[in-house]
């Protein structure tokens, strides 16, 4: 086969624009940091990249949103209760002192009018809402659980209020209206203020002390439950951070560069692309065209 001067010289330019090529890959992997600036330059490596960024943003979607909101749910019926049980504590005390046969009626009429007052504090807190929604209506969040006027908890809803905090995973994060409010708690404390009143009390006022700690034991049964919720979601909380940073860490191993690694191909690279061009200038002859120029 015979070689011309023009085979020569095409067989260089390719060879010298395929250099190029390779320079220009290297130099913008270094500017981007990033193996591949475009898809079609690895399908393969674009397709995973787009997976793990996926991944990453469901997790943090749950992270910010999901386990974030069912935090506040638990946190608001938590604190909610726990002021409850303060209100039934307080009550407690006052039925203790008038307990007391030496008390006179105009004290008892005292401790009543705060009776009357823990009620409907206890009252407004069944009515707590968070974010513009009821805590204490099941699934009916529009609508208050207790009635100012009447004194009565008449919730709508006893359903529970279920949050996906992990994808297949949901946690209770509300307390059901008939475990946070026993339907007894408002009448016992309205029929023990009634009692105070009477002008010449039975005796009986001391037999409320025990139906208090009954409502008060409960309360506190329902916020074990609300820290044991608490805990679970910490730990999914916890296992969406290790799955986020464990797919960060693949998008980056699948995605970045190795710094010194590009260097060195840079570097090698230019002194291949010098040496190219050496070598073209010698094969690539000058002809009349160049010295009539």
């Amino acid at each position: 086969m015979r070689v011309t001067q023009s085979m020569l010289t095409n067989h260089t330019i390719r060879q010298i624009s395929t250099s190029y090529s390779k320079l220009q890959v290297l130099q913008d992997q270094l500017t981007s940091g990033k193996k591949i600036t475009r898809p079609s330059q690895d399908p393969v490596t674009a397709m995973n990249g787009l997976r793990y960024r996926a991944e990453i943003a469901q997790n943090r979607n749950y992270l910010d949103r999901h386990v974030g909101e069912a935090y506040q749910w638990i946190e608001s019926a938590d604190n909610t209760l726990d002021k409850v049980n303060l209100a039934l504590q307080r009550a407690r005390e006052l039925t203790v002192q008038a307990s007391n046969d030496t008390y006179t009626d105009d004290q008892r009429f005292a401790i009543a009018a705060e009776i009357d007052q823990l009620t409907e504090h206890i009252g407004a807190l069944a009515n707590t809402k968070v974010n513009n929604k009821y805590l204490f209506n099941g699934r009916d969040t529009s609508a208050a659980p207790f009635n100012m006027t009447s004194l009565s908890f008449e919730p709508t809803n006893n359903e529970s209020i279920e949050i996906e905090v992990m994808k297949g995973i949901t946690i209770g994060v509300n307390v059901k209206p008939s475990d946070a409010f026993d339907s007894t708690m408002f009448s016992d404390l309205q029929a023990l203020s009634a009692a105070l009143k009477e002008e010449q009390p039975n005796g009986n006022i001391s037999s409320f002390v025990s139906k208090i700690d009954s409502h008060a034991s409960d309360v506190m049964q329902n916020r074990s439950i609300l820290g044991a919720k608490y805990n679970r979601v910490e730990m999914m909380e916890q296992r969406l951070s290790q799955e986020e940073t464990a797919a960060a860490r693949m998008m980056s191993e699948n995605e970045d560069i190795d710094m010194e690694k590009v260097l060195i191909e840079l570097t090698s690279q230019e002194a291949l692309h010098r040496a190219s061009l050496s070598a073209g200038s010698r094969i690539i002859q000058p002809t009349l065209v160049d010295f009539l120029r």
